[in-house]
C-alpha cells in the first residue's frame, strides 16, 4: 500500500512537471476576465467615475465617514459616544476618552482601509480615464476633473484623521507601493498634494453640471479653500501651531469669494431646510453625498454611517448614539443682548430640563440640533421626545443628537434592521461654511470689519429660524433670544473668539468640532477643561485626558505598520 501511494505521488507530479513547461497551457486566458484593451473607452471609463462616486457614503456605523460624528465631535467634546454604555462599539469609548486609545483599534484600521479604497478606485478611473482618446471621450477633462476633486476629498479625510500617509496617485505602478512611506511628504507638502487635486478640478469642472450630485467648479473652488485654510495653519512636528500663512488666507478669502459671485448659492431662509429632505440639494449646498432608496436595488443607497444615532422607541427602535454633551447644551445659552456667553455658559446652570429652556435665553439653533425631553423631536409639535427615548440615561445623559435622523413618517425613511437609516443627503460643504472660512480668513488677515457681516449673516439666519420651533398649543419651545454683533469692540481677538464660537453653534454635530480645534492649536487645553467638568457629570469620563503632542491624531494603524514591513513610521507620542 505503501508502494501504491508513492508510485501514485510520483506520477501525479510528473504529470504536473510536464503540465507546468506546456506554453499552451499557461498562456490561455481566464474565462470572463477584462483588460484595458476592453476596460480602456470612453463608456466604461465613465463607469469607473461612477465607481468613484459610489464611494462617497459608502461606510457603515461601525467605520462612518459621511458626517465623521465619532471622530468629530466625540472627540472634540460636542458630543458623548452614547450607545448602550461604554462597550457598545467600544473603539468609539476609546476615541472619546483619549486615555483608552490605542494604535491596534481595528475600527481605525478599517478607516484607514476604506479610504484607500475609495483612493484606488479614483485612481483607476483617471488611469482609464487618461487612455481614452479626448476625440472618443467629449467630456473627458471634466470627468478628470471629478476624479481629481473625489481623490481630493478622501485624501483630506485621511490628512485630518493621520496627518502622515502615505501619497498614491493614478501615475505609480502597483508594484511601487510598498516603496513609499507616509513620511515620504512632510505635512505641508502633503497638503499641497491635496490641494493640487483641487486645483484640478477648479480648472476641468464647469459651472454648472447636467446632473445633480457631480462635482462643479464651484465645490471644487470651496474645497480648495477649506484645504488652503487648514493648510495655513503651519504646525510643527509636536502638532503645535507655530504660525499662520497669509498668503493661503488671501487665496481661501479669494476662493470664498469666487463662489460667493457665482450667485448660485445662499442660505436656506430657515435652518432647519439644511437638515429635512426638502432641503436636498437646495441653495445651500455646495457639495453634498447622495443618498437614494426604492432606486431597484435591494436596500437602497442610504445613509449607513448615522444608522445608530436614532431614538429608541418603537417607532425607530435603536440605537441611541451621537448624544450632544451638556457642554455643548449650555453653549447655546445668550446674554441680554442676545450674544454668546463666552466665559460664563458653562459655570452653572446647566440646560436639562424643558423649563430650563424657558427660564435662561438660547440660541434658536439649539432646538435645531439638539433632542431635549418634552420638546418636539424634528419639528414634529405631536412627537414629542421622551426620556425613555434614550436608552442609558444614567451614563450618557437624557439628549440626543437630530440633524441626521429623519421622522419615521419621512418618505426618505427606511428601516435597516436592527438599524435606521434615510435617503437624506449628507451636506459635506454647505453655504455658511463658505461664508465663516471667508470670516475667519479675514479676521487671521486682521480686517475683522470686514468678518463682521459674514458673521452677523449667519446669525441672522439663526434669528429667523424660529418658525418650526413650536409646541402643540403654538408657544415657542424655548425662550429664544439671538442678536447681532455691534461694530464697536469687534476687535481681531474678540472676532476670534465670535468667529469659533460661530462655528461650533452652527455646525454643531456635524463631524467637525474636534479637526477645528486642532487647526487652531487650541485641541489640549480646550479639551481637559472640557474633562474637567464634564468628568463630575458623566462617571465614566473620570480617567480621560487629553496628551498634547499625541492626541491631535490617531496612531497610524498598527496593522498598517507590519504590513509595510515596517516602512511606515508612526506618529508623534504613540
Amino acid at each position: 500500500m505503501k508502494f501504491i501511494k508513492t508510485s501514485l505521488l510520483a506520477l501525479s507530479l510528473s504529470s504536473l512537471s510536464v503540465a507546468c513547461h506546456d506554453k499552451e497551457f499557461l498562456n490561455v486566458d481566464p474565462t470572463g476576465a477584462l483588460g484595458d484593451a476592453q476596460l480602456n473607452t470612453a463608456e466604461n471609463a465613465d463607469k469607473q467615475v461612477i465607481a468613484a462616486y459610489s464611494q462617497l457614503g459608502n461606510d457603515i456605523y461601525y467605520v462612518p465617514y459621511t458626517s465623521m460624528w465619532p471622530y468629530g465631535n466625540v472627540r472634540g467634546g460636542d458630543a458623548y459616544k452614547g450607545g448602550g454604555g461604554t462597550a457598545d462599539v467600544d473603539a468609539f469609548h476609546f476615541y472619546e476618552t483619549f486615555t483608552f486609545n490605542r494604535v491596534d483599534i481595528s475600527n481605525t484600521d478599517e478607516f484607514w482601509y476604506r479610504m484607500y479604497l475609495s483612493i484606488s478606485r479614483c485612481n483607476d478611473a483617471l488611469r482609464r480615464l487618461n487612455a481614452v482618446d479626448a476625440s472618443a471621450m467629449p467630456n473627458k477633462a471634466v470627468r478628470q476633473g471629478e476624479v481629481r476633486f473625489l481623490r481630493g476629498h478622501f485624501y483630506f479625510l485621511l490628512k485630518e484623521m493621520f496627518k502622515y500617509v502615505p501619497y498614491i496617485d493614478e501615475n505609480l505602478a502597483t508594484d511601487q507601493y510598498p516603496t513609499v512611506s507616509n513620511m515620504a511628504l512632510s505635512n505641508d507638502a502633503l497638503w499641497s498634494k491635496i490641494a493640487d487635486d483641487f486645483r484640478a478640478a477648479v480648472a476641468a469642472l464647469p459651472a454648472i453640471q447636467p446632473e445633480i450630485g457631480r462635482a462643479n467648479k464651484s465645490a471644487a473652488q470651496a474645497y480648495l479653500a477649506k484645504t488652503l485654510l487648514y493648510q495655513a495653519y503651519n504646525q510643527d512636528d509636536n502638532n503645535a501651531v507655530t504660525g499662520i500663512d497669509a498668503g493661503k488666507l488671501a487665496e481661501v478669502n479669494s476662493l470664498c469669494d469666487q463662489v460667493i459671485a457665482s450667485g448660485k448659492y445662499s442660505l436656506h431662509s430657515d435652518f432647519a431646510t439644511n437638515f429635512l429632505t426638502e432641503g436636498d440639494n437646495g441653495v445651500e449646498s455646495v457639495f453634498a453625498i447622495q443618498f437614494s432608496r426604492n432606486d431597484g436595488t435591494p436596500k437602497g443607497r442610504t445613509d449607513r454611517g448615522n444608522e445608530l444615532n436614532y431614538p429608541m422607541n418603537p417607532d425607530y427602535g435603536c440605537c441611541s448614539f451621537h448624544q450632544p454633551s451638556q457642554n455643548l447644551i449650555n453653549a447655546f445659552k445668550t446674554d441680554a443682548n442676545g450674544l454668546p456667553r463666552f466665559t460664563d455658559f458653562n459655570t452653572s446652570g446647566d440646560l436639562v430640563t424643558a423649563g430650563d429652556f424657558l427660564a435662561t435665553t438660547v440660541d434658536p439653533r439649539v432646538d435645531h440640533t439638539v433632542a431635549v425631553v418634552g420638546h418636539p423631536f424634528k419639528y414634529s409639535p405631536t412627537f414629542v421626545f421622551d426620556n425613555s427615548w434614550v436608552r442609558v440615561p444614567q451614563v450618557y445623559g437624557l439628549n440626543l443628537s437630530m440633524k441626521e435622523s429623519v421622522l419615521p413618517t419621512d418618505p426618505s425613511f427606511q428601516k435597516t434592521p436592527p438599524f435606521m437609516s434615510s435617503s437624506k443627503n449628507w451636506a459635506v460643504i454647505r453655504y455658511a461654511d463658505v461664508l465663516l472660512w471667508k470670516a475667519e480668513a479675514l479676521i487671521e488677515l486682521n480686517r475683522s470689519a470686514d468678518a463682521l457681516p459674514l458673521i452677523n449673516q449667519i446669525r441672522q439666519r439663526a434669528m429667523n429660524s424660529t418658525g418650526r420651533l413650536k409646541q402643540a398649543n403654538g408657544a415657542a419651545t424655548s425662550n429664544y433670544k439671538i442678536g447681532l454683533y455691534p461694530t464697536a469692540g469687534f476687535t481681531q481677538s474678540y472676532a476670534r473668539e465670535a468667529l469659533r464660537f460661530e462655528r461650533r453653534m452652527e455646525f454643531a454635530m456635524e463631524g467637525c468640532r474636534f479637526f477645528d480645534l486642532v487647526r487652531w492649536g487650541i485641541s489640549a487645553p480646550y479639551m481637559n477643561a472640557y474633562f474637567a467638568k464634564e468628568k463630575n457629570l458623566r462617571q465614566y469620563l473620570s480617567t480621560a485626558t487629553f496628551t498634547a503632542g499625541r492626541d491631535e491624531y490617531m496612531p497610524i494603524p498598527l496593522n498598517q505598520i507590519n504590513l509595510s514591513k515596517g516602512l511606515y513610521k508612526q506618529n508623534h507620542g504613540w
